[in-house]
């Protein structure tokens, strides 16, 4: 008898890229969608070998050069100085540098190579270090991530990436994965493109794997105390993907979809107690719209406090929730699972700016939330977006004052457009510089209703109203010369 034929081996490796920026959010940096993609391989695949390899958390920064496209920013940025309000100021390079990468995966010769291209301020880092790969080892390099999503063709005509993953991964890398093991046809791969000749082929769209059968993410490749939140090590998790809002500065949608999908309570506990047994204690929910269903909600951080206490565990949702779902009940129900920051996103204050920008707008119902909440002893970040196309100085001056009268912190967000957002294919096609520009530190656009300086003085003001509530003096009124000689008195910025 025909013995039977056996899966070739094969080795995948799936990074975490460096980025370039002024600055680094320490708390976010857990590739959860690796970790996802490695565990449905490992599901479907098993005889492959999979690891995930993050290259920006725990390897330091070093300065870098200021790419032409923001040298704009010197104006803003002047050099580093110790106030209590003081901005940015060096360019860094944030993780692990492109040759030792490559050297490594030399080492390793897999035979696949993933790279995670999330954001497009970053998207010359990912092409970099795909550069820097495919020169030590000719090796194919597939792109996933919403970068990749909507930029694929720039992509794949680079040179440097073979194949790009548009939405969500787990379905196509699998699918990518057997074909390439096989030898099989990457025209039956769903939601890839590749090149043909020298034009782009896009294989037909196919939906996910549905939520309750994707394998918990797979966090074998790093320590328990990698990630952290202040001392606790922390697990990021989503129990939700999509979100049916349409914010027209938002493209969460070209990834994740419209439709609101949540897991079950009963899984999400599943996982969590599996990562309590592994040693963590602190959980970052990554969903875009958390509290979305308020009785789900509900249910969840019920479930959360039968299961592990009040107070036990330390949760967070840094994305932010929405304030319109929020109430006494939800907010209560928060506290006790464990909940002690809420960031809650306001945008404008101006009814006419929401109404343009796709959001549901109550300003009476935003204030509730921020001062019940701070009854409750959250500690409330409330973003504003500044710059918005087509709002006026005067109605971020609104939302300001607003803002500075609530008992919160203000979260001051300078607008930039999303590639693939309804206000990005609104104004045409962006140029590769507006590519680079896509973060918070280029500090907006220069507008027919609001100019760069507009942004970086509220901006900066927000950062006085922040000091200023954050500095106890006893209950005395003092100028501002004298809060920071307080400031000082107590060792000033770091």
């Amino acid at each position: 008898m025909e013995s039977e034929k056996r899966p070739r081996e094969m080795k995948i490796i799936l990074l975490a890229p460096p980025a370039r920026d002024f600055y680094d959010t320490e708390l976010r940096l857990m590739p959860l969608g690796l970790c996802y993609l490695k565990a449905a391989l490992v599901k479907h695949l098993p005889e492959i070998r999979v690891e995930v390899w993050d290259r920006r958390h725990g390897f330091g920064r070093r300065t870098a050069t200021l790419p032409k496209e923001l040298e704009y920013l010197k104006a803003f940025y002047p050099p580093p100085d110790r106030s209590p309000f003081c901005s940015f100021s060096n360019y860094f390079h944030f993780g692990a540098q492109f040759e030792d990468i490559a050297e490594e995966i030399k080492r390793a010769k897999p035979d696949l190579v993933g790279i995670s291209n999330l954001f497009s301020a970053y998207h010359r880092e990912a092409l970099g270090l795909a550069s820097a790969i495919k020169a030590a080892l000719p090796v194919p390099i597939v792109m996933g991530g919403h970068h990749a999503t909507v930029d694929y063709e720039f992509l794949l005509k680079s040179g440097h990436v073979d194949f790009a993953v548009l939405g969500e991964g787990e379905k196509p890398l699998v699918e990518l994965a057997k074909a390439l093991r096989d030898c099989g046809s990457l025209e039956k791969v769903p939601n890839l493109a590749f090149l043909k000749g020298r034009e782009v082929f896009l294989t037909p769209k196919e939906p996910s794997y549905p939520l309750e059968e994707l394998p918990f993410p797979d966090f074998s490749d790093f320590p328990t105390g990698k990630y952290r939140l202040g001392r606790l090590p922390l697990a990021q998790i989503a129990a939700t993907r999509g979100c049916p809002a349409a914010c027209s500065f938002c493209s969460v949608a070209k990834v994740f979809g419209k439709a609101h999908r949540r897991r079950s309570v009963e899984n999400v506990i599943s996982e969590m107690k599996l990562r309590v047994g592994e040693g963590y204690r602190a959980f970052d929910f990554e969903d875009d719209n958390l509290t979305l269903s308020k009785s789900w909600a509900a249910e969840l951080l019920g479930a959360i406090i039968s299961e592990f206490g009040e107070g036990e565990i330390a949760l967070g949702a840094m994305n932010g929730v929405s304030y319109m779902a929020l109430d006494e009940e939800l907010l209560k129900l928060m506290r006790q699972a464990g909940f002690s920051h809420l960031n809650i996103a306001l945008v404008t204050s101006s009814g006419e700016s929401s109404h343009k920008a796709g959001r549901d707008f109550s300003q009476e119902r935003f204030g509730e939330v921020a001062k019940t909440a701070h009854s409750m002893g959250f500690r409330t970040v409330a973003y504003q977006i500044l710059g918005l196309p087509g709002e006026s100085v005067g109605n971020m001056a609104e939302t300001f004052a607003f803002l500075a009268r609530l008992p919160v912190l203000m979260g001051a967000s300078p607008f930039y457009l999303a590639p693939g957002s309804k206000l990005a294919d609104e104004l045409g096609p962006l140029a590769r510089e507006d590519m680079v520009r896509c973060r918070l530190t280029a500090m907006g656009r220069d507008l027919e209703s609001s100019k760069r300086e507009d942004v970086f003085t509220f901006f900066t003001m927000t950062r006085i109203v922040n000091f200023l509530k954050g500095l106890s003096t006893g209950g005395q009124t003092v100028a501002l010369e004298q809060a920071i000689d307080l400031f000082e008195k107590k060792g000033g910025r770091d």
